[in-house]
């Protein structure tokens, strides 16, 4: 946690109609809830209140001294919820966010009511690998890996036809600051949440970008056989951040899972 060992503050914004069910969005590593843009308008429009922070180290969140773990991330979270005066709420996360939204439903179950993970794993070793990315950013910044970071998050065909938005993207990733994002590394890194799947008991719908190289499908059809009656859906055409690439697909799947309809899709198949 924080060198005093308490939960970080993060900052946050709740828009949609008083009253309504609140759907809480967390963002990916290197992102801040800029990312979740497409889907407000569509969630609110359908009568959801959206709730959205700046994981620790991100956005406009403290940035404490690192590293920091997956409990100092679910517990920043449940202290938002707490000072919302929040009980229960729906959550979706994309990659470092699902990976939240998995503690919080595991740990916490009695305060999440659905669950959206998108783009994101169990388990995203090797430990190394991440401490090797954490001492990069540590000693260069964020800039020294946001092209690399960005090439993940999009095909090259998305990249190349929108390179408005690739752009965007890269400098989101290179604002970060260097300890926030290397402390986030060495969460990722050092976590496990295997073992945690089967205590979840929110209705669990698990996306997977079919082309995503950070967490390919292998990692959501993991997630799936390990979460009780969850639900697995491939998005064709998307890459790591399959909710700003394929958006339209992505709302949608959001918003009849959280709204317990069908889950359907002309571009979008189940798994098997």
């Amino acid at each position: 946690m924080t060198t005093d060992g308490h939960p970080v503050e993060v900052d946050h914004e709740i828009v949609g109609p008083d009253g309504a069910p609140v759907v809480l969005l967390a963002n990916s590593l290197g992102s801040t809830r800029a990312m979740w843009d497409p889907q407000v308008p569509v969630l609110t429009g359908a009568g959801l209140r959206v709730l959205r922070y700046d994981t620790r180290g991100h956005g406009r969140s403290p940035v404490p001294p690192g590293p920091y773990s997956l409990d100092d991330l679910g517990a920043d979270v449940l202290a938002l919820l707490d000072r919302l005066e929040l009980d229960r709420v729906h959550v979706a996360g994309v990659s470092l966010g699902g990976m939240t939204g998995m503690w919080l439903a595991g740990h916490a179950g009695a305060r999440v009511d659905r669950l959206v993970l998108c783009c994101t794993s169990a388990l995203l070793g090797p430990a190394q690998a991440w401490a090797d990315r954490a001492a990069t950013v540590r000693a260069e910044g964020t800039g020294a890996v946001a092209d690399a970071v960005a090439a993940r998050w999009f095909t090259p065909g998305f990249a190349a036809r929108r390179p408005d938005v690739f752009a965007a993207a890269r400098e989101m990733i290179a604002a970060t600051p260097a300890e926030g994002y290397a402390g986030c590394c060495v969460a990722i890194g050092q976590m496990d949440l295997t073992g945690l799947l089967p205590r979840i008991t929110a209705p669990t719908l698990v996306i997977a970008g079919a082309d995503d190289p950070a967490t390919p499908p292998s990692h959501s059809e993991t997630i799936v056989a390990g979460i009780p009656d969850a639900t697995l859906r491939i998005v064709a055409d998307a890459a790591h951040l399959a909710s700003v690439e394929q958006a339209e697909q992505i709302s949608e799947l959001i918003l009849t899972h959280l709204t317990g309809q069908e889950v359907t899709g002309d571009a979008v198949r189940p798994a098997g």
